[in-house]
């Protein structure tokens, strides 16, 4: 696809440049335009770019062709391409393209070409008032003109919400030249007081500390934002300065290194606000002007999982080096993108491998944990856990989790005593959690076994989250199971109306109308539950059901119900 679409803009641009009309028979027809519409709103940028193309050929004058082509292009990451296109698009009559400029903004950049960015600036260029100031601060950097950079900067720190953006970036300015002083009275807030930097941002002010010949204070810096737990990008800087070694200041070599960081960081302030092909957008020219930015690479991989491009996700994790310090960090991406191709069995193996390779790192077996558990492979993914558990120094609060999935393993593998002594200890690191809460709740009350503390479990759990229908569930059998039929009532319908096709919810429902005295309601929904694909177990039991009732069905299994409780609220 991809060779189509190179040969359809070379041909468009060759005839463009010597004025040579198309030939006819290398028009489309006019569904080239809406099937590249159609792919571009499934965001599938490479069958978009290669329609859009196609319609280009039959329209080299349309704006929004040309700017469909641009955004298809740089979605892909494809920037010889957008470039060429927002290059056409620029020349053509319509209104001005943003699209077209960011493309042209990334080809200036990347060529270093400052003279081009401050006159495009000057002349009414538009890709966002943030990204325009703080590029035209940038350009002046790599002008040589830092007074001028530095005013530039401080223009947009005056400027409401933007204030973080312009102090971050006139510290890594100053760094960038060597003003290690400046940057650290900005980044340790003494110069306007704190200001929230990223993950990288911490990475930053440690290399200057150092460059300060400061590494005890990068050291406590990097203790206080990520704690001890292991990390390959951490540790590597950890154990640098505990050597003493003076960490050079990398996060940014040039001024096109602090134009990439520009499109970098108001990426990340637009992720899960923005439109997420937007973000990308951002992402991918931080990437093109500056390929070893593997923050904006992992952001990337991200960002195309979210918007369903699970091939280019993969290809993007994949393109990290197993000595690059964020390579687990990436493999862990490109499994989850490789199980979302449906690939789930060449994810475990990227898992695997990378726990061989890098087994001293909790969240490499908690992936593959998670993995093996999706795939109901329990006894598996229940040594995973372990393996994560037994790596934690001290059990955190964010811990709960792996005791609690390794306790669903062991529940699945009918060891009910080591399931419960997981549960407990997540409620023991997280009291309040309401999935754990309802899971060990519903355990014993559908074991029959301490009913009143499984109950009181489940109300716990149904306070923490009200809105969740199988919390709401666990509460209605709670009460079925302790003979208060009435009051599971109305719960088991309030769960119902939340989970309105799942066959459990729904067979408790008719379980609870039988307890009620209405029969009638009970059989449809047990047939209803029949639809919704129940469990084979399941099935069986609500056929034999409609055959022969619930109050045989559980003679048969050798209970029976429990005796009627008067409602609570009853006189």
């Amino acid at each position: 696809m991809r060779q189509i679409m190179s040969r359809t803009l070379t041909a468009l641009l060759l005839a463009a440049a010597l004025g040579t009309p198309l030939r006819a028979e290398e028009q489309v027809d006019s569904g080239a335009y809406l099937a590249a519409r159609t792919a571009e709103s499934q965001n599938d940028f490479r069958a978009a770019a290669t329609w859009y193309g196609k319609a280009i050929m039959a329209d080299a004058s349309n704006p929004q062709l040309l700017d469909g082509a641009v955004l298809a292009e740089m979605g892909i990451g494809d920037f010889a391409l957008a470039i060429e296109a927002a290059k056409l698009r620029k020349a053509v009559e319509g209104p001005p393209s943003q699209l077209a400029e960011m493309a042209l903004l990334a080809d200036e950049a990347q060529r270093e070409d400052y003279a081009a960015l401050l006159s495009a600036a000057g002349t009414g260029r538009d890709v966002g008032d943030l990204t325009n100031s703080l590029v035209v601060a940038w350009a002046k950097v790599g002008e040589g003109k830092m007074s001028e950079a530095v005013e530039a900067f401080d223009a947009v720190t005056k400027k409401k919400g933007f204030e973080a953006f312009g102090f971050y970036h006139k510290a890594l300015a100053l760094a960038s030249v060597g003003d290690f002083e400046g940057a650290d009275e900005i980044l340790s807030g003494r110069a306007a007081g704190p200001i929230y930097v990223m993950r990288r941002g911490v990475f930053a002010h440690a290399q200057i500390l150092s460059q300060l010949e400061k590494n005890p204070e990068a050291l406590a810096l990097l203790d206080r934002s990520f704690g001890t737990a292991a990390d390959p990008m951490v540790d590597g800087l950890r154990k640098r300065l505990q050597a003493g070694e003076p960490i050079p200041f990398d996060t940014v070599n040039s001024a096109r290194d602090g134009i990439a960081e520009v499109l970098f960081s108001i990426s990340t302030a637009l992720n899960g606000e923005a439109d997420p092909v937007y973000t990308l957008l951002h992402l991918r020219i931080a990437g093109y002007l500056r390929p070893d930015h593997s923050d904006a690479l992992l952001l990337t991989g991200d960002v195309l999982q979210e918007l369903g491009q699970h091939v280019l996700a993969a290809a993007t994790y994949a393109g990290f080096p197993p000595e690059d310090p964020a390579y687990v960090t990436a493999e862990i991406g490109r499994a989850g993108a490789l199980k979302s191709q449906g690939r789930t069995d060449a994810a475990i193996e990227a898992l695997q491998a990378l726990a061989r390779t890098n087994g001293n790192i909790p969240r490499v077996h908690f992936g593959l944990g998670d993995l093996l558990r999706s795939e109901e492979r329990f006894d598996e993914a229940e040594l995973a856990y372990s393996a994560a558990i037994d790596l934690a120094k001290q059990a955190g609060t964010e811990d709960w989790v792996l005791h609690f999935y390794r306790g669903i393993c062991h529940e699945q593998s009918k060891d009910w005593a080591a399931a419960e002594a997981d549960f407990r200890k997540a409620l023991e690191l997280n009291p309040t959690q309401p999935q754990v809460l309802n899971y060990l709740g519903y355990g014993l009350v559908d074991r029959g076994e301490k009913l009143d503390e499984a109950l009181g479990m489940i109300e716990k759990a149904v306070a923490g989250d009200p809105d969740q229908g199988y919390i709401i569930d666990s509460l209605a059998w709670a009460y079925f199971k302790l003979g208060r039929y009435a009051d599971a009532l109305e719960p088991m319908e309030k769960a119902s109306l939340l989970e309105p096709v799942d066959p459990i919810v729904t067979d408790h429902l008719g379980d609870v109308y039988w307890m009620n005295d209405r029969t009638l309601e009970a059989r449809f929904q047990w047939r209803r539950a029949l639809s919704f694909e129940p469990s084979e177990t399941d099935k069986a039991r609500i056929l034999r059901k409609l055959e022969v009732g619930l109050d045989a069905v559980m003679a048969e299994e050798g209970a029976s119900p429990a005796p009627v409780k008067a409602a609570e609220n009853d006189n």
